[in-house]
């Protein structure tokens, strides 16, 4: 019986990365051991923290890369709380400093749009105004993740081709909203720990059997930043440990 890393070897599949708030430090685990394994998806689908990780990666930025930034990050570089809170509804912070982390992490691959992603990319945002999940696979990358990433209340909302978006896992946490029927996907699943309930539901992947959910993570937020090497590194051994177990007759 092939392992699950074989599995994946022998057809393309789509990576779905779930929300999960500070969850992209665990994201990148699981990135890290694809690479090592030469396991590349076809595309990648990202929501909150999954398209913060997804977004760099599938721009072109690499698992280590993007790991031995996160390992520096501190609050203070992205904490930039103000008032008012905003229109029509608000956030503690503004999000500017963020964004300058983003344009600081884009600017040296050349790419700055999703549709000249290295791996192709597509965002899931939650619109406020429609009430209805978006998936962008075109247009400015940074606004995109900073929509997607904009927890409610923590964040104010963004402006995404003139429309107001919020966290995507409001609604999709794993973004299976953004697969095509019968597309065959590997969900990487955090768990919920979200305060305020999904506004609406969104289909599941049509393959349960490639659906990995790392357990006992330390949780990462503004306030335990340290955390976040931990979840990492416990991420990628438990993913590792997934891929080299028996994948499920088809």
């Amino acid at each position: 019986m092939p392992t699950r890393a074989e599995a994946l070897a022998d057809e393309a599949f789509t990576l779905c990365l779930s929300a999960g708030f500070f969850g992209f430090f665990a994201h990148t685990g699981v990135l890290a051991e694809l690479e090592a394994r030469a396991l590349r998806p076809q595309r990648v689908v990202g929501v909150s923290a999954g398209s913060l990780a997804g977004g760099l990666w599938s721009m072109g930025l690499s698992a280590e890369a993007l790991g031995d930034r996160l390992a520096r990050l501190e609050r203070d570089e992205f904490w930039d709380p103000g008032f008012p809170l905003g229109l029509p509804v608000g956030g503690l912070l503004r999000g500017q400093k963020f964004a300058r982390i983003l344009d600081e992490l884009l600017e040296p691959l050349g790419r700055h749009r999703l549709e000249r992603a290295r791996v192709p990319m597509t965002v899931v945002v939650w619109e406020l105004r429609g009430r209805k999940i978006l998936r962008l696979d075109r247009g400015p990358v940074s606004p995109a993740i900073r929509a997607s990433c904009a927890v409610p209340g923590l964040f104010r909302p963004v402006r995404v081709a003139g429309r107001l978006c919020w966290d995507g896992g409001v609604a999709d946490r794993i973004g299976a909203s953004a697969l095509r029927p019968k597309e065959r996907a590997l969900t990487v699943e955090l768990p919920h720990h979200s305060p305020w309930p999904e506004f609406g539901r969104a289909p599941q992947p049509d393959d349960a059997a490639m659906r990995f959910v790392p357990q006992g993570l330390p949780r990462v937020h503004p306030f335990a930043l340290e955390r976040g090497a931990d979840a990492k590194a416990r991420a990628r051994a438990q993913f590792a440990a997934w891929l080299d177990g028996d994948a499920p007759a088809a």
